[in-house]
């Protein structure tokens, strides 16, 4: 059971939005490659806000994800793509369906 999770807010410059939105959705083929990331979803909350909510199993596979190569990617990519640093929350999934 996934109890554990990620939830990653991302604001883009202005002009970046698209490509935000591209970079993130572009991400999924490396979320298909983690073994231990359970669901990987790409949001776009706002017209300039977008996010990324993840799930595991455990805390190692939470971890090995914030290693990845997707947060890799976003960090390198992030001076030139987002307003303000990632928000990067971890955590804890109460119920779901």
């Amino acid at each position: 059971m996934e109890t554990i999770s990620l939830l990653v807010r991302l604001e883009a410059k202005p002009d970046k939005e698209q490509t935000v939105a591209a970079f993130i959705k572009d991400a999924l083929s490396l979320a298909q490659q983690e073994a231990q990331t359970i669901r990987w979803y790409a949001l776009q909350i706002g017209p300039s806000t977008f996010g990324i909510f993840d799930t595991f199993e455990t805390e190692e596979g939470r971890d090995a994800h914030l290693g990845g190569e997707i947060a890799k990617a976003l960090m390198a990519n992030a001076p030139d793509l987002l307003a303000k640093a990632p928000e990067i929350e971890k955590v804890n999934i109460l119920a779901y369906k």
